[in-house]
């Protein structure tokens, strides 16, 4: 997988781009800002804009290496355009995806190192995270929101680096997923997100760049799913 742009520079929201390829309802670019969804965070929305005027952007097709844009009314456009992210949504999937690593750690360490199996963020400002907890005490997982939001207070500095596949493999609870794991890039590394102090393991997503960004949380409910998997609902306050 090629490494994306939105992963390196998540407050970029706007790039001028041109055009490699086209068809009816979808573009190639030379560079775009959009993160096209994966690992439980949704893809972005946004905007295309050209000499002609602007479409909505529909989706996104990963074609290989390559990411295809998809254009709302099935226009077809070429040149040079500009493509924009939508920054309200952004911001909430990046609020999102680092409380869900701030959870994830919390109960990495407090539950014997359990694995995730599952995870999703809603565009309603809430998300769900499963866990391996077959016989995990609900009322110890719904005693995690007070340290969660004094991580979210405390402002630590999120940061992302490269390892290689092999070393990745080798690090103790930095690959957390019960059965996937982020895809390595062309090159053979696996980005990791690492929140100063708190935690370390491999993810694609898009984050922000210090836990004080986030608006505290709540843990809206926890669910038995199935045998094993133990469902962690958050939100975030005010959404």
């Amino acid at each position: 997988m090629t490494r994306l742009f939105c992963q390196e520079n998540s407050e970029v929201l706007r790039l001028d781009a041109k055009v490699l390829e086209a068809r009816p309802g979808a573009v190639l670019l030379s560079r775009h800002p959009f993160y096209p969804g994966g690992g439980g965070q949704l893809p972005d929305r946004g905007i295309v804009r050209w000499h002609g005027g602007e479409v909505p952007v529909a989706g996104f097709s990963e074609e290989g290496d390559a990411v295809w844009i998809r254009l709302s009314g099935g226009i077809e456009i070429t040149g040079e355009v500009q493509a924009e992210v939508d920054p309200v949504f952004r911001q909430l999937m990046r609020e999102l995806h680092t409380d869900l690593h701030v959870l994830n750690a919390l109960v990495f360490r407090d539950f014997d190192g359990a694995l995730v199996t599952g995870v999703q963020m809603n565009e309603d400002g809430t998300a769900r995270i499963d866990f391996d907890l077959p016989d995990a005490d609900n009322d110890r997982l719904r005693a995690l929101e007070p340290e969660l939001n004094d991580i979210v207070a405390r402002d630590l500095a999120v940061e992302a680096s490269h390892v290689c596949v092999t070393a990745a493999q080798g690090e103790k609870g930095l690959l957390r997923s019960r059965s996937v794991a982020p895809p390595p890039s062309s090159e053979g590394l696996i980005r990791i997100i690492e929140i100063a102090t708190l935690d370390r393991q491999a993810c694609g997503g898009t984050h922000l760049d210090s836990t004080g960004a986030s608006r505290p949380i709540r843990i809206l409910k926890i669910e038995n799913k199935g045998r094993y998997n133990r469902r962690v609902r958050i939100g975030l306050r005010g959404v």
